[in-house]
């Protein structure tokens, strides 16, 4: 059976929670000398919390309880969070799957939490033979899973991520920021299955929300109240609130956006397949691109030189440039760039 606050850090288990004034205090009112605010602004008073209107609003999309959705401060929170809800440093251990979102790393490394890489097949598949020699490790407290994974593109096989949610006795949190582009059906609608997941979504990206930086968790309500307690009081400012309330507000405008983008991605990958210097396209359940060059150093700074920025992932995926799918304009322009090189070479 799954124990949830067996695997809770025992200082995050005797936690004083902080009770805000915003908090102590909920409904109508006329005056407010509670929270030592300046009364003169439009601004000056401290924002909801809770992001109850938010919530409220994701519940109806999601299809969950308001008490299965937490909002943080961009994904990058909700991964932090995790961590230090779940891994005591310098003990506990994560796990995730490479190549992939480098934050889970950096996270790790800032609360010293050993972070074990299992390298993804040639088809940038999860490989679950390598996972079974890490999955039964005491220490291992939570597995990052990446779907459509960061920079592949791809979504891994639900057979492979279903084995992991039912042979995995701690966490799993399967991060879905780009899951708005792709075709394949979000964990999210399996967060009252399993009792140790957590589904990462964020604005960023398809929402178009990226200079807001406002994430989502949803999971059951036994670990969105762990989130809660360890959050700071006001985690998402009033104006980054009212961005994405607009935005749900407008979601014709959503959808017509983000199948300009889907086109513009299938208008991309034939360009691409038409250059020589493109020597492999993976595919792609996201609203980027990972393509194979000749040589990704040097097309990357020629890229640059035109004032022309895409993300050089040679590190990590050998001679691979990952392509954000931008406007019709924008997208022109790099393959004409690219166009040039051809000539010139």
């Amino acid at each position: 059976m799954f124990k949830l606050n067996s695997l809770i850090r025992p200082n995050i288990v005797k936690l004083e929670v902080y009770s805000s004034a915003r908090n102590e205090f909920k409904g109508e009112a006329k005056v407010f000398l509670d929270a030592n605010e300046n009364p003169f602004g439009e601004l000056n008073r401290y924002p909801d919390p809770n992001q109850s209107e938010i919530k409220k609003e994701l519940s109806k999309i999601k299809k969950v309880d308001n008490n299965q959705v937490f909002i943080g401060n961009g994904s990058d929170e909700v991964i932090d969070l995790v961590f230090r809800i779940f891994c005591e440093p310098g003990v506990d251990k994560a796990l995730t799957f490479s190549p992939t979102y480098g934050m889970y790393d950096v996270s790790a490394s800032i609360n010293n939490v050993e972070l074990i890489k299992v390298p993804l097949d040639e088809n940038f598949e999860i490989d679950t033979n390598a996972l079974n020699s890490h999955i039964d490790n005491e220490n291992l407290k939570l597995i990052f899973i990446c779907s459509p994974n960061n920079p592949t593109g791809n979504c891994f096989d639900k057979s492979s991520v279903d084995y992991i949610l039912n042979n995995f006795k701690g966490i799993v949190i399967i991060d879905e920021a780009y899951i708005d582009f792709s075709l394949e059906e979000s964990y999210t609608s399996k967060v009252n299955n399993y009792p140790n997941l957590i589904v990462c979504q964020t604005f960023s990206k398809a929402w178009g929300l990226a200079g807001v930086r406002v994430g989502v968790a949803y999971s059951n309500a036994n670990i969105i109240d762990w989130f809660k307690k360890v959050k700071p009081p006001y985690n998402v400012s009033t104006l980054n609130q009212q961005a994405v309330l607009e935005r749900l507000d407008n979601k014709v405008q959503f959808e017509i956006e983000k199948n300009l983008i889907l086109n513009e991605k299938e208008k991309l990958i034939k360009r691409f397949e038409a250059l020589d210097m493109v020597k492999k396209i993976y595919p792609s359940q996201a609203n980027f691109i990972l393509i194979e060059v000749v040589n990704a150093n040097e097309i990357y700074q020629i890229l640059v030189a035109q004032k022309i920025i895409t993300r050089n992932r040679n590190k990590v995926v050998r001679n691979c440039l990952r392509i954000t799918v931008g406007s019709k304009e924008e997208n022109d322009q790099l393959i004409n760039a690219m166009k040039l090189l051809v000539k010139k070479q």
